[in-house]
């Protein structure tokens, strides 16, 4: 693990690589763990599959909550850290730990209340909306998993640690690889519980990852000096983790807005164009993943050096992870052009939804490289304690452009799924351009409070 002066003083490519490979290989992990669900799914059947793409975007505003709560622990200790103030880092630990759970039981309400509408709204009915309700309930049960894991990944991430969440990550696939086909078809006195099965392996696995996160914080003394009274809230960390955590979760959950904005469009052309929508999204995930482990260098970077007043050293993180960012993302971007076909046909055998999946995926990889600008930004920018604009830049993207434009395209122009798609890509290309010169702008501004001259 990293020592609290490395952030300051090592390397920059170090630090990236030290933070970012072990984060993006856990990541690329996780999402084949999507992928593994998204394969048992389409075995069920057509209907199954696009009911697993039609609760996405309910089962990411979990996600949501997670990451961005995640996203602004880690922001809040690395600053802290960064600042020498380690009896405060802590402190936020402990009360995010809190946060995170009183957050799982509203969601978790929320959720059984609110998703059998919303599926309707997207065009859900009789079977259809019945086996989506059964997948989505049976993800609710293990909402306050994903959240804790989030938040103690987070005390590990600003620490330096991401190998310990890769290696739960890791050891998640591997365990889904066999419980998925076990609960779906059943075996050894185990009832077949069809798409059910997929959400309790889910479940299951998560808790397994919350026992051997909990077991590595102690092991590396996250704890030590934790009381009872320290998980008690405190409205100042309350208001500093809603304050920092909060605009990160609702730009996620403009995401999972915007995905509803695309499965509502995609629904009008059928199911089969929200199964393509759900299985080309998988493997959009797997071509980006290897840059998320950048994304954490970004944040853990930026905060730690903005609490030790080293700004020059957040412009250079930032540039550095733009730039290897790109590199790799050219390879998957080149690698989905090419096999098109045969990753759709990896999921389904459907011809019209591999025909709407293949459409997707040859526009979508010529946006790949807008989504590099747009993340590595928008870490830059929370970790130097300016979390609102990923909340104006996630309305944009998620809600205020794709409305006029898909219903422009896609209906009134009459271009049906490819105009939903290259909407997608004129909205992320244009939110990708103006972020990075707002950033540029904002790095400048911190230099020059610090009278620090960088070519910039």
């Amino acid at each position: 693990m990293l020592k609290a002066h490395d952030f300051a003083t090592a390397h920059i490519p170090y630090l990236i690589r030290k933070l970012a490979i072990p984060a993006s290989v856990g990541f690329i992990f996780n999402t084949l763990f999507n992928v593994v669900d998204t394969y048992y799914g389409g075995k069920i059947s057509t209907a199954a599959l696009a009911a697993m793409g039609l609760t996405f975007p309910v089962f990411f505003i979990i996600l949501a909550m997670g990451i961005g709560m995640g996203t602004g622990t880690t922001a809040l200790i690395s600053q802290s850290l960064g600042a020498g103030k380690n009896e405060e880092a802590e402190k936020i630990g402990f009360q995010a730990v809190t946060f995170s759970l009183i957050n799982s039981v509203l969601l978790t309400i929320a959720g059984i209340l609110l998703a059998p509408s919303l599926f309707m709204i997207l065009g859900a009915t009789d079977n259809y909306l019945n086996i989506s309700v059964q997948y989505m309930n049976t993800i609710l049960t293990g909402t306050a998993f994903f959240l804790v894991n989030s938040i103690l990944s987070s005390l590990l991430t600003a620490r330096g640690d991401t190998r310990t969440y890769r290696n739960s990550l890791i050891a998640g696939f591997v365990l889904n690889l066999i419980l998925d086909p076990w609960f779906i078809y059943g075996g050894l006195g185990f009832p077949a519980l069809g798409i059910r099965g997929i959400g309790y392996s889910t479940v299951l696995i998560q808790l397994l990852e919350t026992i051997y996160m909990v077991y590595v914080t102690r092991r590396l003394h996250v704890f030590d000096h934790a009381q009872f009274k320290d998980f008690i809230p405190h409205r100042k960390y309350f208001a500093a983790l809603f304050g920092q955590g909060f605009p990160a979760s609702l730009n996620m959950l403009t995401i999972a807005i915007g995905i509803f904005v695309i499965t509502y469009f995609a629904g009008h052309f059928g199911k089969e164009a929200v199964a393509a929508y759900g299985i080309a999204t998988r493997i959009e995930q797997i071509a980006l993943l290897p840059t998320i482990g950048l994304n954490i260098a970004a944040l853990t970077l930026a905060a730690q050096n903005m609490g030790a007043n080293r700004p020059e050293r957040i412009y250079e993180s930032w540039k550095l992870n733009i730039r290897y960012g790109l590199l790799i993302i050219s390879i998957g971007s080149i690698s989905v052009l090419i096999f098109a076909r045969q990753l759709i046909q990896a999921f389904t055998a459907d011809p019209g939804v591999i025909e709407i999946g293949i459409q997707y995926l040859r526009v979508a990889a010529l946006f790949f490289f807008a989504y590099i600008f747009l993340n590595m930004s928008v870490s830059t920018l929370q970790g130097m304690k300016k979390p609102m604009y990923a909340i104006f830049v996630g309305l944009y993207r998620q809600i205020l452009i794709p409305l006029p434009i898909f219903f422009l395209l896609a209906i009134s122009l009459g271009w049906g799924t490819g105009g939903i798609w290259w909407g997608i890509f004129i909205v992320n290309w244009s939110a990708a351009i103006f972020t990075y010169f707002y950033t540029r702008n904002q790095i400048q501004k911190v230099l020059n409070q610090s009278a620090i001259i960088v070519e910039i």
